[in-house]
């Protein structure tokens, strides 16, 4: 089966009818869907069509509740914490997201947490949501597996826990920043283990502390945080502030969604929006972010750099080849989704 491409409306499609199938109700599964189908535009490959297989799964086994009554728990002027009833995290953060931009607009700053959330897909598709809105997103999250141990440790006892920032700006594209504490995030390692490539060295380690490059081993292994000890010190402090702040799981608490189908995950997540015209005007605040990437963009360059990158142009640059020529979807996952597809009753793919 060759690669082939497919437009961001016809993936929409098929995933929404795959979740209604599954369960959810009409107006969720096209939210999840449209979700999804962003993730994979932006290039989050590990984040999106590819989790579809193991969200059925989870739903059809029961982890995950189809009809969930997400409600704010307590709330101030600036902040609010959300109780997600096991819903599907992007229902969630969706939810907390528009909250917190509402908050915004009235205080300047809003923090919005949420407990017994799920997987939500990629950090920044909550923190670009404020763009639209000319405000400043960040996004935090504890990661749905934990696949780090504590610096100079071997227990299992802290996940990628994610990061993403996104600041507007006026003609250049938004400073976008979204990463895992680890050096890679661990739906960049299934990607690799589906299409049958190696992982570069450098990403895992084996308990013995030698390179881990086969993705097909990877629990033979964990996860290497940026940065040594300071990116342990940093996943620690997402973890701290998405999910024990919460009331959410954290630590041995994190159930392993990749093994475990049934158990609540009671994931945690926060959304911090900040709202620009709090401290001046919005269009000098946005020219003067124009300013700064110039600045950075135009810096001499060592030998053999063709160009220096702002966080997030590569993935609008993605954006935009993807909009316009579809979405590039590997063999190996389109004989999943034609499997999933032909077992759920809905038509394939290249059908919808």
């Amino acid at each position: 089966m060759p690669d082939t491409r497919f437009a961001a409306a016809q993936v929409c499609r098929f995933l929404t009818a795959a979740f209604e199938r599954l369960g959810l109700p009409a107006a969720d599964a096209l939210t999840v869907a449209e979700l999804m189908t962003q993730a994979e535009v932006q290039g989050s490959d590990g984040h999106g069509v590819i989790r579809l297989a193991p969200y059925a799964r989870r739903i059809r086994a029961g982890g995950i509740n189809l009809e969930p009554r997400i409600r704010v728990l307590k709330e101030k002027p600036a902040m609010a914490l959300l109780d997600g009833d096991n819903g599907m995290g992007h229902l969630v953060m969706k939810q907390a997201t528009e909250l917190a931009i509402e908050k915004a607009r009235r205080c300047g700053v809003a923090w919005v947490g949420s407990r017994l959330s799920n997987h939500a897909g990629p950090a920044s598709l909550y923190a670009r949501m404020a763009l639209a809105h000319d405000m400043v997103g960040m996004y935090f999250a504890v990661g749905n597996a934990n696949h780090l141990p504590p610096w100079g440790g071997l227990d299992m006892l802290l996940s990628t826990n994610p990061i993403a920032v996104a600041v507007p700006a006026g003609e250049e594209p938004a400073v976008v920043l979204d990463m895992a504490t680890t050096v890679t995030a661990y739906g960049k390692v299934k990607a690799k283990a589906q299409r049958g490539e190696q992982m570069p060295e450098g990403w895992m380690i084996d308990r013995t502390g030698a390179p881990l490059t086969d993705p097909q081993r990877a629990d033979e292994g964990f996860l290497l945080p940026i940065g040594g000890y300071k990116g342990y010190g940093l996943a620690m402090v997402v973890g701290l502030l998405a999910g024990t702040l919460n009331g959410a799981a954290m630590g041995s608490e994190v159930v392993d969604f990749n093994k475990d189908d049934t158990t609540i995950t009671n994931t945690g997540q926060a959304i911090l929006v900040i709202d620009p015209d709090a401290f001046g005007e919005v269009a000098d605040f946005k020219a003067r972010v124009d300013k700064l990437v110039r600045e950075l963009r135009g810096a001499e360059r060592m030998p053999g750099v063709d160009r220096i990158w702002m966080p997030g142009e590569q993935s609008h640059a993605k954006r935009m080849a993807n909009e316009r020529d579809g979405l590039l979807l590997p063999p190996a996952l389109r004989t999943q989704l034609d499997a999933l597809a032909r077992d759920l009753g809905i038509p394939l793919l290249q059908d919808a």
